[in-house]
C-alpha cells in the first residue's frame, strides 16, 4: 500500500533531519559461520551510546551490506532499532542500483522504525543526469522519513553534478548528503549552490575541514575503534576549533591505517584486536595481508588501544 502524499521540505525535520554530530556506519558483527551476530550488535550499540556517539548508520558499506541478503538487512536494522530504543536516530542503508529494489527496502526499513535512511549513488549501470534525479525521487515520494544522499564516487564510478544535487534538494524528504568524494572544491559547490543538502563528511580524515564550511557532521567508519574521539571533534568544533583540529590531527594517523585494504576489512580487524570480536568477512572480503595487519596493530598501539584478552568484551 503507497503511504499518502509524503511531508515537504524544509518544515517537515529539524536542520539534517536532525543528523549531525558523529553517525557511525556500523559494522555487521558475524557468528564464526558468518551468520549475524545480534547479541554482540546489541553489545556494540550499548557501547556506542555510552560513548557519545550521536546517531547509528545500519548497513552501510561499513555494515557489508553489498554480502546481505534482504531479509538479513532487514533484521539488522529492525534489531538496532529495538536495541537503541529512540535514544539517539538510526538511519538504514537502502541504497542500490536497482530504483524499485531501493524503494522496496526504503520502505520495509521504514516500517521497521529506521530514522531515516542512506541512499547511495547508483552503481556499475550508472546513470544519466535526468535518471540520477529520478533515481532518488522516486524513494523520496513514497517514503516519510529524512532521506541522506551518499555520493562517493571511488566505490560508484559517479559523482552527483552538482546541478542535480539543486534540484533534488527541494525534494521532500531529501536533507543531507554524505559526501565521501575527498574533493573539497566539490564540497564547497555544495555547500554555495545547494544549500538546502546538510553535509555529513564520509571521510574521517576531513572531519574538521568539512565542519568549517556548515558541515554537520561525519558518518564515521573510525567511530566503531574511536567513538568517542570522533563525537568529541564533532561536538567540540562549535566552542573549541582548535580542540577539533587537535583531535583530527592526533587520530590522523589510525584513521589512515584503518583505510589500508578496502572498508571494512580493517575496521573489523582492529575490533577484534581490542576484544569485540565482530567475526570474520563474508567473500569477496578477505582478511588483510600479514604486512598491513602488522601496520594497523602499530598504530593502534602508538593511540594508546591496546588488544584485550581472548573473552568476549563488554562495554
Amino acid at each position: 500500500m503507497e503511504p499518502d502524499a509524503p511531508l515537504r521540505h524544509p518544515a517537515a525535520w529539524p536542520p539534517a533531519g536532525g543528523f549531525y554530530g558523529s553517525l557511525v556506519a556500523i559494522v555487521t558483527p558475524f557468528n564464526d559461520d558468518l551468520s549475524v551476530n545480534f547479541s554482540k550488535l546489541t553489545e556494540l550499540v550499548e557501547w556506542q551510546i555510552a560513548e557519545g556517539t550521536q546517531g547509528i548508520v545500519a548497513c552501510g558499506t561499513t555494515g557489508e551490506a553489498s554480502t546481505l541478503d534482504d531479509d538479513e538487512r532487514l533484521a539488522v536494522v529492525a534489531h538496532i532499532v529495538k536495541a537503541v530504543n529512540k535514544r539517539i536516530p538510526v538511519v538504514a542503508g537502502t541504497g542500490s542500483n536497482n530504483s524499485r529494489h531501493s524503494l522496496h527496502l526504503s520502505l520495509a526499513a521504514e516500517q521497521a522504525g529506521a530514522n531515516g535512511l542512506l541512499l547511495i549513488t547508483p552503481y556499475y549501470n550508472k546513470a544519466n543526469d535526468e535518471g540520477l534525479y529520478r533515481h532518488f525521487k522516486l524513494v523520496a515520494d513514497h517514503v516519510r522519513i529524512p532521506i541522506i544522499i551518499y555520493n562517493i564516487p571511488g566505490r560508484t564510478g559517479l559523482n552527483i553534478p552538482i546541478p542535480v544535487l539543486k534540484r533534488l534538494a527541494q525534494i521532500a524528504p531529501i536533507v543531507a548528503i554524505k559526501e565521501a568524494g575527498g574533493n573539497m572544491d566539490y564540497v564547497l559547490k555544495i555547500a554555495t549552490e545547494a544549500p538546502g543538502l546538510a553535509i555529513l563528511s564520509g571521510n574521517d580524515s576531513q572531519v574538521v575541514p568539512i565542519l568549517s564550511i556548515g558541515g554537520r557532521g561525519v558518518i564515521s567508519t573510525a567511530a566503531n575503534v574511536i567513538p568517542k574521539a570522533m563525537a568529541d571533534m564533532c561536538r567540540v568544533f562549535a566552542s573549541n576549533a582548535a580542540a577539533a583540529m587537535a583531535l583530527q590531527l592526533q587520530y590522523a594517523p589510525l584513521i589512515e591505517s584503518l583505510f589500508l585494504e578496502v572498508n571494512p576489512i580493517p575496521v573489523k580487524a582492529a575490533m577484534n584486536a581490542l576484544g569485540w570480536h565482530v567475526g570474520g568477512y563474508r567473500l569477496p572480503l578477505y582478511p588483510m595481508s600479514e604486512q598491513n595487519h602488522a601496520l594497523l596493530m602499530a598504530e593502534l598501539a602508538k593511540t594508546g588501544l591496546s588488544p584485550q584478552p581472548a573473552q568476549s568484551r563488554k562495554p
